[in-house]
């Protein structure tokens, strides 16, 4: 049972916000998820997107999926890569997938000369923590991660 890895197409945009609620039931912020097929077409297909979106398949059926941009280092002075989901569906976790579907992009970073690959994970994660861990990344504790979304981001911007 040997895993695809290939670019999304728009075709997969109802697969991808699927993906993504379920990722979202498992971080407890379902009703967070605002999204939609038209949504996920528009941001990831779309003339002059700048999210990437990869497809893991396995004998033909989708099973995960990873979302990541490209970011910037002043201190680096290079591109970075945020990944921003990396999921695979629980029934087809625990035999490589998601570190090879990571492990895609970090091939990705290093022939782009990314001088990093970074994301986020909550801290109550275990599992994820602790894979992430066992592939030797290490967690930024010192940095606070900070937002201004819905109506505090747009009151903001009108000041």
């Amino acid at each position: 049972m040997s895993l695809v890895i290939r670019p999304a197409l728009r075709t997969d945009a109802q697969q991808i916000l699927d993906f993504i609620t379920e990722l979202a039931e498992y971080e407890r912020a379902r009703d967070e998820v605002l999204a939609t097929p038209q949504d996920i077409e528009r941001s990831l297909f779309d003339a002059g997107s700048t999210v990437h979106c990869l497809m893991a398949e396995r004998e033909g059926r989708a099973i995960g999926f990873a979302i990541y941009f490209y970011s910037y280092s002043t201190w680096l002075g290079r591109n970075g890569i945020y990944l921003e989901d990396l999921y695979i569906t629980p029934n087809d976790r625990g035999d490589g997938a998601g570190r090879q579907l990571l492990r895609h992009i970090a091939k990705q970073a290093v022939a782009q000369g990314c001088g990093r690959l970074e994301w986020s994970v909550l801290d109550w994660n275990e599992p994820a923590i602790g894979f992430y861990d066992a592939l030797g990344a290490q967690p930024q504790n010192e940095w606070l991660r900070y937002r201004l979304d819905g109506e505090r981001l747009i009151a903001f911007a009108q000041q």
